[in-house]
């Protein structure tokens, strides 16, 4: 499978974007609208407008005092940061849970003076001293109390609640910058916030159920957890947006911009899962919040991306990181898949969407293909036509025709199973559609390729090679690709057909040099039968070294063209019925000869590597016919000469039976009915008899 990785690499670090680690962390940002807000609201009314009343009965909950006394620190960056989290710390604990104990949100410490002022308060919160939000909620508490017991104006208790919610939005504001960036805050005052949102959430499950005060405006729920979550799709928008500082060159605008989002995505939660999933509690779902954040806004943009029309590059970019790279790479990757498996993320697309782009690959895979063949096989045929010598591989002639093929259709192959192996058994039914109208192409042009240029010097040396080319398709078709034999000869049948006639041409000067040697048989009237196949067999010996440059493989199949040649040239010259032997004696000298000629041809043939053994019996079997004298025995023998050789017709007997001049005309027609047995030819039987016309 193709890696992410790949893409990753080669990639310079992106200065311009907060590094992996420091992704939760930024500069402080201005005071909000809110926060000026609060500020003129708490200038309106004194200190005193919201000390706590003494009939509340509200007591400040016990927090060590210390805390409450420490300094705020600035940070001093991230290496300093990442010792703060990991200084001291002796075994991982589980993650904490809202419902623990130890995180249950604190009441008010125990104060030795009196509470603070409002102006006290406002303070310490605009100085980042969460330490008092508890003051905040007490003050709330006690407004609620008031307004129930009567007796305070509304005008006063409206007012006083304008107070309250200044607060609040100060506190909101400084809780939710810190989780903002909760990388960049100290241990101490990201648990501080933490609580505080703890405390939030179950005030608002504790105000569902309390009895509402007509006077006072509904505040609750504050939905800070939910406030605290857009907040983190925030962060995840900005990380994913946020554009590198350096462009590699080579690679698309969107391409850039996948490896971009998805390589800070992996990174980020990688970062959330190792560092903050520890700190929060588990009802933040810390993880699943930055994930589905991550997510929404990749997707959001693949979307909007997958609305234009893209490019042939980019739309299969597209479908790579939809359909593998971010499924496999990213939520499966080592350190995430675990965290990410309860999580149903889904896909970037919509599946619909997804059927649509990969319908649009498919169609430009295919017509990329076919025209990357097409001009591969003008390329070779315009070498042919410059009469430019092939290369030469190992003493043999070479064409580069089928690696060229087999390398662009291996290619889209690969491309298409990157997305998915559906894809890939998709284009691979469509990728062998063009295969084979391909390859006939290849043989209609290789045709003519051998009719209009004869009189080139490196005639001969092009269809060698073209014809050691045709294995190189056939091995890949049947190794790489696994098609059914049946499919695969059927898709070969040109390549067949192809080599065929390449051998014919080859063969042809050949075959035209030895007819005449072969009528010497019946013009001497088979008076010396030894002497003319020597002179055959050494015309043959002569000319063989010419097809030295074939692969062992077609050498061998054309030494059983030779083969079936000189058989087939032989038994015509038996069939011409101008030999007429009446004798016994003339015919077993004949029989003689023809099974000295046969053993001849069987030992040459078989030495200069033909395996057409199963022309071996073709003469020595007329040899015996015309050796039998007893019409029965005759019977037998054409009986097991008609198994041996299917295509064995009573035409062909009747010729070689004229050469028995003694056998009487019932005779004759008693032996040729012996082939009424068995008048099928076999559909698989290789041809010989059928390959010679008998008058």
């Amino acid at each position: 499978m193709l890696k992410m990785v790949t893409f990753f690499q080669g990639l310079p670090g992106q200065k311009s974007v907060p590094g992996t680690l420091d992704f939760l962390g930024s500069p402080p940002k201005s005071r909000s609208t809110s926060e000026a807000e609060s500020e003129a609201s708490m200038s309106e009314a004194s200190s005193e407008d919201l000390m706590p009343s003494q009939h509340t009965g509200m007591a400040p909950d016990g927090e060590e005092e210390e805390s409450a006394k420490k300094e705020k620190k600035k940070s001093k960056g991230l290496a300093n940061m990442f010792s703060v989290f990991t200084k001291g710390k002796k075994k991982k604990k589980s993650q904490p849970r809202l419902s623990d104990p130890e995180v249950q949100p604190k009441s008010s410490p125990e104060l030795d003076g009196p509470p603070p002022t409002v102006e006290e308060v406002k303070e310490a919160l605009e100085s980042g001293r969460l330490e008092t939000a508890w003051r905040v909620l007490a003050l709330e508490r006690e407004l609620e109390a008031e307004a129930t017991a009567g007796g305070t104006s509304d005008e006063e208790l409206v007012r006083q609640q304008s107070k309250v919610e200044a607060l609040y939005l100060l506190l909101r504001d400084q809780v939710l910058g810190v989780l903002r960036r909760p990388l960049e805050a100290p241990p101490e005052r990201l648990r501080q916030a933490l609580e505080v949102v703890s405390q939030q959430e179950l005030e608002d499950c504790r105000a569902a159920t309390a009895p509402t005060v007509a006077v006072l405006a509904a505040t609750r729920p504050r939905c800070w957890l939910q406030l605290w979550r857009g907040g983190v799709a925030e962060v995840a928008a900005e990380r994913l947006d946020a554009q590198p500082a350096v462009v590699p060159e080579g690679r698309s605008e969107a391409e850039n911009r996948f490896l971009h989002m998805g390589r800070t995505m992996k990174e980020d939660l990688e970062v959330v899962v190792e560092r903050l999933k520890p700190l929060f509690p588990a009802e933040f779902n810390v993880v699943h919040t930055y994930a589905k954040s991550y997510h929404e806004h990749f997707a959001a943009h693949l979307c909007t991306l997958a609305q234009f029309e893209l490019c042939e590059r980019d739309t299969y970019l597209l479908l790579l990181w939809v359909q593998n790279f971010y499924p496999n790479d990213i939520l499966n990757s080592p350190k995430l898949a675990k965290e990410l498996q309860g999580i149903r993320l889904g896909s970037l697309l919509p599946p619909k969407q997804i059927r649509l782009l990969e319908a649009v690959f498919l169609s430009n895979e295919v017509t990329n293909v076919k025209v990357l063949m097409t001009r591969a096989l003008e390329l070779e045929s315009q070498r042919w036509a410059r009469d430019v010598a092939p290369q030469s591989l190992d003493g043999h002639y070479h064409s580069e025709l089928a690696i060229d093929i087999i390398q662009i259709i291996s290619q889209s192959q690969v491309k298409a199973e990157n997305i998915t192996s559906d894809v890939g058994l998709q284009i691979k039914q469509l990728l062998l559609v063009e295969l084979a109208a391909l390859l006939r192409s290849y043989q209609r042009t290789f045709d003519e390729f051998l009719e209009k240029s004869k009189l080139l010097r490196n005639y001969r040396a092009n269809i060698i090679a073209n014809i050691n080319n045709c294995p190189s398709f056939w091995t890949s078709m049947e190794q790489t690709w696994q098609i059914p034999q049946d499919s695969l000869r059927y898709l070969m049948e040109p390549l067949k057909d192809l080599k065929a006639h390449g051998f014919d041409t080859l063969l042809q000067s050949l075959f035209l040099d030895l007819k005449p040697l072969f009528k010497k048989f019946t013009q001497t009237r088979w008076a010396t039968p030894v002497e003319t196949l020597e002179e055959i067999i050494a015309a043959v010996g002569v000319r063989l070294p010419e097809f030295s440059e074939l692969k062992d493989c077609f050498r061998e199949e054309l030494m059983e063209a030779v083969h079936l040649h000189l058989v087939k040239e032989y038994i015509i010259r038996l069939s011409k019925r101008r030999l007429v032997l009446k004798t016994e004696e003339q015919q077993q000298q004949l029989a003689r000869h023809i099974l000295a000629n046969a053993d001849v041809i069987q030992h040459f043939c078989t030495q200069n590597g033909s395996t057409a053994t199963w022309l071996n019996q073709a003469l020595p079997k007329i040899a015996e016919i015309i050796h039998l004298q007893d019409p029965n025995a005759i019977k037998i023998e054409v009986a097991t000469y008609a198994t041996l050789y299917p295509d064995f017709s009573k035409g062909h007997l009747t010729a070689i039976l004229a050469i028995k001049g003694n056998l009487l005309s019932s005779e004759v027609k008693s032996i040729r009915n012996i082939l009424d047995i068995n008048t099928e030819v076999q559909e698989l039987c290789r041809p010989l008899f059928s390959l010679i016309k008998v008058g």
